[in-house]
């Protein structure tokens, strides 16, 4: 995993959460960087995962049905070839995507949640929910 990833590490006597940064070059989810690193809270783990601006998106639109690239990039407003290529390829290296490319001319590449990433879906559906209940009733 090439990401920084959050130290969290919480004080017992008044409740006070320290966040580190910590650089992880090639740490998996789950693995230390050295034996005092955890995750306190799964939260931080999820949010390294499909936090950010595109990612939870790019699976919302992954949830309906398979896309190829250039389908992708028009659902998504605004996004650079560069970031959605990036953050297709974290969420890929991550076990959420599956990327499959046809041997064709031109070639085709298509992208799909694996079953990993369909366990997000029914989250994905009550974040859906929650903004637009969010964005009725405050804006």
């Amino acid at each position: 995993m090439t990401a920084n990833l959050t130290r969290v590490e919480a004080e017992k006597n008044d409740g006070i959460v320290t966040v580190d940064s910590i650089n992880a070059k090639s740490a998996k989810i789950g693995e230390k960087e050295n034996d005092t690193a955890q995750y306190v809270c799964g939260v931080a783990v999820s949010l390294e995962i499909i936090g950010g601006k595109w990612k939870g998106v790019i699976l919302w639109h992954l949830c309906h049905k398979t896309l190829r690239f250039s389908q992708l990039r028009r659902r998504l407003q605004g996004v650079t070839q560069k970031m959605l290529t990036q953050q297709l390829r974290e969420l890929e290296r991550d076990g959420l995507v599956n990327r499959k490319v046809y041997a064709e001319v031109p070639p085709r590449v298509e992208y799909s949640l694996t079953d990993l990433g369909r366990t997000l879906e029914p989250t994905l559906r009550q974040l859906c929910d929650w903004g637009r209940t969010y964005n009725d009733e405050h804006r």
